[in-house]
């Protein structure tokens, strides 16, 4: 894997309650059961921008995330292995299932473990 080549948006709760037009609580639901992923970041909880499309949570991101659990990652392991490119993908994890290759991802990341 090499190092992401530009730095992603990324947004913070009030953000995304703001940009999903959830409350607080519903928006951290949706880290707590996986249709986002959220890590500290200067000791502030934030999501990339690219997990979310029209609106909502990448749908293909949630099993992806399972995956990579199942496998042993960490929240921050996961995270950069979605940000990174990954040399089989040729582009980062994350863009790859936003261009509709889901199951090439999660072939991908299960080779992992």
């Amino acid at each position: 894997m090499s190092d992401v080549s530009t730095e992603p948006e990324w947004l913070t709760i009030p953000a995304l309650v703001n940009l999903l037009g959830m409350s607080q609580s519903r928006v951290r639901h949706l880290i707590d059961d996986k249709y986002l992923l959220a890590i500290r970041r200067d000791n502030v909880v934030s999501v990339p921008a690219l997990f979310l499309r029209d609106g909502a949570p990448v749908p293909e991101l949630r099993g992806t995330l399972f995956v990579l659990a199942d496998d042993g990652f960490t929240d921050m392991q996961a995270m950069t292995w979605l940000l990174e490119v990954d040399d089989s993908l040729g582009v980062p994890p994350i863009q790859a299932l936003r261009a509709g290759r889901k199951a090439e991802v999660r072939r991908v990341a299960q080779a992992l473990a």
